[in-house]
């Protein structure tokens, strides 16, 4: 019998329920991978990839003692790694929580338009004098421990409230401020630094806060630097600069909405300024 026989006769023996589970199980090693390049855990796969093929090896050449010795740390090493990389597997974890399936389960933030209206007004008035900010929206992911490091205030978002902490000199103006359901949750909180160590030097300490803080959760991070004025947003690892108000108020409108829900608001948008402009 030839190999393509030998094929189809195992694809015809297989039932409709195998080839759910084949796909399944592909479809997980895909998005396996894609979560591991790129990452310190990459380098672990390829350890213990090797790992398997010298146990494999030394099984079939009948090396006892490098069998026994293999057997027993993989064994043990397992557990070791999972402490080692704790913050890599929780890392991916979020990822998967924070993928569209994961997202079934949380819905948009409410009164979007006032939330970025205020956001908008505050970022420009610190760009337009130069005063650095450093702005957490909270989305899908809780940031309660963040929250923890800073100095609660539970206070209606208002952009007037946002200038007056980052001005400078004052006792929370240095940290982050974390908007949590259309509230500001705390000021001057702690955000970890990134640990992209290929960025660019001319980002500074808040922008690498900012980028930290997405590559933990997929909160959105609205950046204003100290020494240009420019305005930046940061989610999921990455960071759009030099935005201008209007394009800022578009980036606030995409990424705090989830696609659908973002449509009716920015419709509601347009309407209200199309409006104001026949007002006028």
């Amino acid at each position: 019998m030839s190999f393509w026989e030998t094929v189809w006769r195992f694809i015809t023996l297989m039932r409709p329920a195998d080839f759910v589970d084949i796909i399944i199980v592909a479809f997980a090693l895909y998005k396996g991978v894609k979560l591991v390049r790129e990452t310190r855990a990459q380098q672990l796969v390829k350890a213990v990839v090797i790992l398997i093929l010298i146990l494999w090896g030394s099984t079939l050449l009948r090396l006892h003692s490098i069998t026994y010795i293999l057997e027993n740390v993989m064994q043990v090493g397992f557990l070791a790694l999972l402490i080692i990389f704790q913050p890599e597997l929780r890392r991916m974890l979020e990822k998967v929580g924070r993928s569209k399936i994961g997202n079934i389960f949380t819905s948009a933030p409410e009164n979007i338009d006032r939330m970025v209206d205020e956001l908008a007004d505050a970022a420009t008035y610190l760009s337009a004098h130069k005063i650095g900010a450093l702005v957490v929206l909270e989305r899908g992911t809780k940031i309660g421990e963040i929250v923890t490091t800073g100095t609660a205030l539970s206070a209606d978002l208002t952009s007037a409230l946002l200038i007056n902490i980052f001005i400078p000199n004052t006792p929370l103006h240095d940290g982050a401020v974390v908007i949590q359901e259309g509230r500001i949750s705390a000021a001057g909180c702690l955000l970890p630094l990134t640990q992209n160590d290929s960025l660019s030097r001319e980002l500074g300490t808040r922008h690498r806060a900012a980028l930290g803080m997405t590559e933990i959760s997929d909160a959105v991070v609205l950046v204003v630097s100290e020494e240009t004025g420019k305005i930046s947003i940061a989610r999921d690892g990455d960071m759009v600069r030099n935005l201008t108000e209007d394009s800022l108020r578009r980036a606030l409108y995409k990424n705090l909405a989830e696609e659908e829900a973002a449509k009716p608001v920015e419709e509601l948008r347009k309407w209200k300024e199309a409006f104001r402009w026949k007002k006028k």
